[in-house]
């Protein structure tokens, strides 16, 4: 469990392949989605947080403090990880989204070991890049704030021009699937075995 990091767990979006329905809170065997991470990421961190911008309430009810984009205009996963990086106490934050409930039991681990003097990194399976599960100094923020302020929203210019190391996860696609839609929730709750109780 790394101590100086900050898990931050991506769940403001607007969800237009779930039909507008808040990603996170979809139901699967009778547990919202965002806990699946939630629990995955748990043994990988000391300290979380939600990035969330509707359902503050449910989500709260993780007992995580729920941190909301500070522009209001839903400006994609880049929002969600500047809000982080000012809410974090830690000088490091790792972010995943809440719809990748696979994610790798050692992602923060390589990132950690892997970023080099980078002050960030984010993970590839060895054939794409997955920019949203992505370790982050908070002293990109500003680098942030500026880049959102002349309206950029591409995730990965702004990694790229932050200097991030690529972190390549090889064999691990599955691992990296998200569930855009109720069917991949259904065929997720398929292949795990898991029941409706």
């Amino acid at each position: 469990m790394h101590e100086e990091i900050t898990g931050i767990i991506l769940a403001g979006g607007r969800a237009t392949r779930m039909g507008g329905e808040d990603k996170g809170l979809i139901q699967i065997a009778g547990i919202p989605l965002y806990q699946y991470v939630l629990s995955r990421l748990r043994p990988q961190v000391s300290l979380m947080a939600i990035s969330a911008n509707r359902n503050q309430a449910r989500y709260g009810e993780s007992g995580l403090p729920i941190v909301s984009d500070l522009t209001p205009d839903f400006s994609g996963p880049l929002a969600g990880m500047l809000a982080g990086l000012k809410h974090a106490a830690t000088e490091w934050v790792v972010f995943v989204p809440c719809d990748v409930p696979d994610f790798p039991a050692t992602l923060v681990d390589q990132l950690w070991q892997q970023k080099g003097s980078s002050l960030a990194a984010y993970a590839s399976d060895g054939e794409r890049a997955h920019p949203t599960l992505a370790l982050l100094h908070t002293s990109l923020a500003p680098q942030l704030k500026e880049y959102l302020a002349r309206g950029e929203r591409k995730l990965m210019l702004f990694l790229d021009a932050a200097g991030a190391r690529k972190i390549a996860f090889s064999g691990q696609q599955a691992a990296f699937h998200n569930l855009n839609t109720r069917e991949d929730c259904l065929r997720w709750q398929q292949e795990k075995g898991l029941t409706n109780e």
